[in-house]
């Protein structure tokens, strides 16, 4: 992975996703320049485009066909810039790879837990800030209120918030714009199906780079 990968990574705390789950593609965007810095010979051009183009996907965050913007791995080709009305800036047309991330049911995640409440749990799992547990698709657990509410199952595991969870992925659906949420794809997980799911240990979460 290059730096400006391991940039972005980080930005998007990514750590706990298996990379076999990550596709790379090619994308288009327009980039802005300001005129004076738009000469094209030289490696900080190319620095600058790269800079400007990444600042652009962070505010962008993801599509609904591509899935999550994570990194730019790769810069194919600089368009001819155009300059339109007297503009100070002139836009560049970039062709680039990107790696971005896919959620799709079926999956096996790991997540951390936002918040407690009665009918379940709301974790966040990388970029993906709205991932729904239902206090129905883990049955073996049950809600125990209070100040710091948890839920516990029969065999003293404890789910409270800030713990790790692996989760099985129930369902994925994109929200261009829905009150507070925008352009966020957002699950549905399941504690059922095996006995692997669940609170992960502290030493596990630890070596995924979990705790936080």
């Amino acid at each position: 992975m290059n730096s400006n990968s391991r940039l972005v990574a980080q930005m998007f705390d990514i750590s706990f996703f298996i990379w076999e789950m990550f596709c790379e593609v090619e994308l288009v965007r327009d980039v802005k320049v300001v005129a004076e810095k738009a000469d094209r010979d030289g490696l900080n051009f190319q620095r600058y485009i790269m800079a400007r183009l990444l600042e652009n996907l962070l505010k962008e965050r993801a599509s609904k066909d591509h899935g999550y913007f994570i990194a730019v791995t790769s810069l194919k080709s600089i368009g001819k810039g155009q300059c339109k009305n007297k503009s100070q800036y002139v836009t560049f047309p970039i062709t680039f790879g990107c790696r971005t991330f896919v959620p799709s049911g079926g999956e096996i995640l790991l997540g951390v837990v936002r918040h407690v409440f009665r009918r379940g749990l709301l974790l966040k799992c990388g970029p993906i800030n709205y991932v729904f547990l239902s206090s129905r698709k883990m049955p073996t657990y049950h809600y125990v209120g209070g100040k710091n509410p948890v839920f516990s199952s029969n065999e003293f595991a404890t789910i409270r918030t800030e713990s790790a969870v692996r989760f099985n992925v129930l369902g994925v659906r994109w929200i261009e714009k829905r009150g507070c949420i925008k352009k966020e794809f957002v699950m549905l997980a399941s504690l059922e199906g095996s006995n692997t799911l669940g609170p992960i240990s502290l030493s596990e979460a630890d070596e995924l780079g979990l705790q936080t």
